[in-house]
């Protein structure tokens, strides 16, 4: 029987080995949400109700562009790390790993679809 001290127990990431990395990654996102969210409301705020030809004006300046694309980015990541949570939480079995792989495969391809369509109307 293998007896392990406090500080045994905290000095490696925990049981399932990426807790901690993954409370990082969700904190980080998170920080940086704070401060990307209003700048994506102002912006695409602003964009509202223009015509196409004047939002696509609009979006080719640096600024926009870059708000929105890295919004999507950090926002899906973001978006990720949670729904895989939850699934991890709740779910058992099969169905865990067919969700988790579906979720992910959500959170990618609908960042790389955001991003696609600024870069599209950036160019």
């Amino acid at each position: 029987m293998a007896f392990l001290t406090d500080r045994k127990r905290a000095a490696g990431l925990g049981s399932a080995k990426s807790g901690t990395e993954h409370h990082w990654q969700m904190m980080v996102s998170s920080v940086a949400l704070v401060g990307l969210i209003p700048l994506f409301v102002f912006t695409f705020g602003y964009a509202l109700g223009m015509s196409y030809e004047d939002a696509a004006a609009y979006y080719q300046r640096p600024f926009p562009a870059i708000v929105g694309i890295l919004t999507l980015l950090v926002g899906f990541l973001h978006f990720k790390g949670g729904v895989q949570t939850l699934i991890e939480d709740y779910v058992h079995g099969f169905a865990r790993k067919a969700l988790i792989i579906g979720s992910i495969c959500l959170s990618y391809a609908a960042a790389a679809a955001g991003v696609f369509a600024i870069v599209r109307i950036a160019l």
